[in-house]
């Protein structure tokens, strides 16, 4: 299985579960992990620990212990992250976090996107594509933007799993293939 697969399912797991506990759990838990993968992301040596075959599971489980403690996680958190560790999942933790995260927005009624652009855009602008979008999709949304020369002009949106490629390499392509047939 990949890791995307495996991460969806734990993180749709946990989820579920939280669900069940109420809100506050489903808040609670999302920011738990969000915080440890966090962690993960920014301490290089921490994400090796918990990935290395060497270091024995109740090792892990000691570190994931006090780390756990430090952040005030309920019993649910724990034995979640204490089952990765038997399962040796905790390599996906970072990206579990990210499922979780994608999961609750979902729940909460806010969309996820990107927006490449070929230059960095204003945060004026910046605003005026989240409002035109809000409203479009009747949805509160999410965007992550990013700076990609090789586009050359335009935009490419990403939200959820449909993508709106409008730069003008995308264009210029079309215009290329289209010459190729004679059109």
């Amino acid at each position: 299985m990949t890791d995307t697969v495996i991460a969806r399912r734990y993180a749709s797991a946990l989820f579920n579960l939280s669900r069940k506990e109420g809100n506050e759990s489903l808040a609670n838990h999302g920011i738990y992990l969000q915080e440890l993968g966090q962690m993960v992301a920014e301490e290089p040596k921490f994400g090796l620990l918990l990935k290395s075959p060497i270091i024995d599971v109740q090792e892990k489980k000691a570190v994931l212990s006090g780390i756990l403690d430090k952040l005030g996680a309920d019993r649910t958190m724990r034995n979640f992250c204490f089952l990765l560790a038997d399962n040796e999942r905790l390599g996906s933790l970072r990206e579990i976090a990210d499922w979780y995260g994608i999961l609750l927005d979902e729940a909460n009624g806010i969309l996820r996107g990107q927006v490449v652009t070929a230059v960095k855009l204003d945060e004026a602008k910046r605003e005026e594509i989240r409002e035109r979008l809000k409203k479009k999709l009747d949805h509160d949304i999410e965007l992550r933007f990013r700076v990609d020369p090789e586009i050359l002009g335009g935009m490419v949106l990403s939200v959820g799993d449909k993508v709106l490629d409008s730069s003008l390499r995308a264009q210029l392509k079309i215009l290329r293939e289209n010459l190729k047939r004679g059109i």
